[in-house]
């Protein structure tokens, strides 16, 4: 017959002396040699002596470790092994859970974990930014366990603006879309590791997607749209204020707003309001995603944006006109731009890729927040709290850094090869 209820709480709480303390039926009290307190059960198996924690006694009293340990005898009696038993149901709750935690939560808890060992928080941010672009629009909400291979590649082709038109981001952005990859990858690569979830890595590249994706190295660049890659923004921009010519005016204050040259060319100077420093393009010269756009699109001007406005002609009905009162032409400012000597084949266009590039990989603005100051298609909701006050002045002030960036000192190390660039708007 076995001899339990040995042990008392005053005698549980009075224990100092290391060792091990005998309530009878397998259960124990431990003492460290540091004076912590936990409950066991000992229990043989097979032959075999076998032990498993039950816990501390701040977590268990000693009536709530004897039921634990009763539990543990009625599997010894209906012969299960209680270790395996709580090994089985630790992997069913791990499974449970998996079930629940999103791919974004697990990339925030990734990313906290490995910015110690990063060299900076801007490469923390840019983690950040680049996922928040292209990964949790389509898997940022579904459990970690349930990202498949046809989903990451959902990822990796979904087209890169909401023009009908748009190019699939593997084949237009290979440089981003192959970080993105790797990063995905990494992220559940460490939900395996914390058992969120099983089964082979989708988003590898070895033995995986090189199958089914062109390699980075083969993929051909895109030929249209050519831009200047951020990096060699200033001094490009300085070149173009040694220019005095309207041409030279007009693609600098398409370059600080970031539109379009039809934007540009079209203004009608009513479109300017002084007094609110801003531009606002009537939806009906807005180029959308399937014809036009439904609403107005709002420009911060900056201080440079500005007072290139107030240098420019009062008399004509156009914001950027000759001395007759005629706009400029559509091909002013391109071919301006092919004869600076920075690259034959760059397009008016491409400077607004170069400033999405900045605004993704320089700084850590919403997503959204650059796709509006592109008069990008983004969700009703979006656009309406960005058209608050609080809202419009995170744009002003985006605009603002953005003028600043391009009249910063010109810097020198990005060299020939790289100063041509795929369109990313």
């Amino acid at each position: 017959m076995r001899v339990t209820n040995k042990l008392t709480a005053l005698g549980v709480t009075r224990a100092k002396k290391p060792g091990r303390y005998a309530d009878g039926g397998g259960l124990y009290l431990q003492v460290t040699n540091t004076g912590s307190k936990s409950w066991l059960f000992r229990y043989m198996l097979a032959g075999q002596a076998r032990e498993m924690g039950l816990g501390s006694i701040q977590t268990w009293t000693l009536a709530e470790a004897r039921d634990r340990a009763r539990s543990q005898r009625q599997l010894l009696d209906d012969d299960k092994d209680p270790l395996e038993v709580r090994k089985q149901r630790e992997q069913e709750a791990a499974l449970a859970k998996a079930t629940t935690v999103t791919f974004e939560e697990c990339a925030s808890d990734y990313i906290e974990d490995q910015k110690p060992g990063w060299k900076n928080e801007k490469h923390a941010e840019q983690w950040t930014s680049t996922l928040k672009k292209w990964a949790y629009p389509i898997i940022g909400k579904l459990p970690v366990g349930g990202v498949t291979t046809d989903l990451v590649l959902k990822v990796l082709k979904q087209p890169i603006s909401e023009e009908a038109d748009a190019e699939i981001f593997w084949l237009a952005r290979t440089e981003t879309a192959s970080r993105v990859r790797g990063r995905v990858e990494k992220i559940l690569g460490w939900a395996g590791t914390r058992r969120l979830r099983a089964g082979d890595n989708p988003a590898r590249w070895k033995g995986h997607l090189e199958h089914l994706l062109p390699a980075p190295s083969t993929v051909a660049p895109v030929e249209h749209h050519k831009a200047l890659p951020y990096k060699e923004l200033p001094s490009f921009m300085a070149e173009l204020r040694r220019r005095d010519s309207l041409s030279a005016r007009a693609l600098e204050f398409t370059i600080l707003t970031a539109v379009r040259t039809s934007d540009t060319i079209e203004a009608p100077r009513a479109e300017i309001d002084r007094a609110d420093r801003s531009w606002t393009i009537a939806a009906a010269r807005l180029k959308g995603r399937r014809g036009r756009r439904k609403s107005d699109h709002n420009v911060p001007l900056s201080e440079r944006a500005l007072k290139i406005v107030d240098e420019l002609l009062q008399h004509s009905a156009f914001l950027f006109a000759h001395e007759s009162g005629e706009p400029l032409s559509n091909m002013a400012m391109l071919e301006l731009l092919q004869g600076m000597g920075f690259g034959e084949d760059l397009t008016v266009h491409g400077f607004r890729s170069t400033f999405k590039d900045w605004c993704s990989e320089q700084t850590s603005y919403p997503n959204e927040m650059s796709e509006l100051a592109l008069a990008h298609t983004v969700s009703d909701k979006v656009e309406a709290a960005y058209r608050r006050g609080d809202m419009r002045e995170k744009r002003r002030r985006m605009m603002a850094h953005w003028a600043r960036y391009c009249a910063s000192t010109p810097r020198a190390e990005a060299s020939e090869a790289d100063r041509v660039v795929a369109l990313r708007a």
